[in-house]
């Protein structure tokens, strides 16, 4: 089975690095710092007229959790409406009850605007904050989700590998699993050898300077001291570097 490398883009620019590096699909975001929200339409139109990459867009109205009242759910049906008719191939996305649970009515209303313009549902790392990932994956294949981005619920996935190697195992047919945090050139071959999986998602992360986030006493930093004035990309080198890697 092919191996694919999915790159975690924030922007334009980042989908941009990902296709000159030779990806084939990114996921699309905006704010990754927060974890990744739902990116603009324009960042989405420029993607899909200038590359050719298969695009999952994140739909994901604010930092935090995954439990939404009624106002960011309302956003996200017409976010997820918006995405695909604009030509997004699919949509990663993720609804919990206050438990913990999957939230059935609201993520299958996300999965049918999906399936209306023939795309692919991916329920993102969502996943790795449910009680029980096996119930939870049955419940995820009963509701037509065709892949799941997991970290095998630790907070980086070569971490868990054990989880993510027992649900490949289980499920294996029936629903992708997509390894992803923590994933580059040095561990990924390491992850699909273990897990068996055939797909990982990396975010290639570096950074650039922007010399005026901060001024006169004011500040709009939002890394660690060591980036205070920088803001986070995809780095070419680094795509190249995982994607030439993992097709050898």
């Amino acid at each position: 089975m092919e191996k694919i490398v999915e790159i975690c883009c924030g922007s334009y620019y980042d989908a941009k690095m990902a296709a000159l590096g030779g990806a084939k699909r990114i996921e699309l975001n905006s704010a990754l710092h927060l974890g990744g929200l739902t990116p603009s339409l324009a960042s989405l139109k420029l993607v899909k007229e200038e590359f050719d990459l298969n695009v999952i867009c994140m739909v994901r109205p604010r930092g935090a959790g995954f439990n939404y009242n009624e106002e960011d759910f309302k956003v996200m049906l017409l976010d997820a409406e918006l995405l695909m008719q604009n030509h997004a191939d699919g949509l990663a996305f993720g609804i919990l009850n206050a438990e913990g649970e999957v939230d059935i009515e609201r993520n299958r209303q996300i999965i049918t605007i999906i399936k209306k313009y023939n795309g692919t549902a991916v329920f993102h790392r969502a996943f790795d904050c449910v009680k029980d990932p096996f119930a939870t994956m049955e419940a995820l294949i009963a509701l037509g989700v065709d892949r799941v981005l997991t970290s095998g619920l630790e907070a980086k996935a070569m971490d868990g590998k054990e989880m993510i190697k027992q649900l490949q195992e289980k499920f294996n047919g029936r629903i992708e699993i997509l390894a992803g945090s923590g994933i580059n050139a040095t561990n990924a071959n390491e992850m699909i050898a273990y897990t068996g999986i055939h797909q990982v998602h990396s975010s290639c992360k570096d950074w650039l300077s922007d010399s005026t986030t901060s001024a006169n006493g004011v500040t709009y930093a939002y890394a660690d001291e060591a980036h205070h004035n920088d803001y986070d990309v995809v780095s070419l080198e680094l795509v190249k570097k995982i994607v030439e890697t993992v097709n050898k």
